[in-house]
């Protein structure tokens, strides 16, 4: 498979959004999930934000991205997951 070109530039900071229903582990399954692809991943800096009417929820996580190779799976895993609705 040929090298896919990216406007990247890596190592560098990347925020991931993922969305989906609000519930009480939404946003420790998404860092669980960051963690298995960003091991040194801190989740203080977890952003969290509630939709208008407070049904789901967006949690962002901003990684230290090495490859384009580590984004697509973590991507993958994450877009994957029954909870998660959308990812950005």
């Amino acid at each position: 498979m040929a090298e896919r070109e990216t406007l990247i530039e890596f190592p560098c900071a990347f925020p991931i959004k993922a969305m989906g229903a609000r519930s009480d582990d939404f946003a420790q399954l998404v860092v669980e999930i960051v963690r298995r692809h960003a091991p040194d991943f801190d989740a203080a800096t977890v952003e969290m934000r509630p939709s208008a009417k407070g049904h789901y929820l967006s949690v962002t996580c901003t990684v230290w991205a090495t490859s384009q190779a580590q984004l697509d799976a973590l991507y993958r895993e994450l877009s994957g997951h029954p909870s998660v609705k959308v990812v950005l």
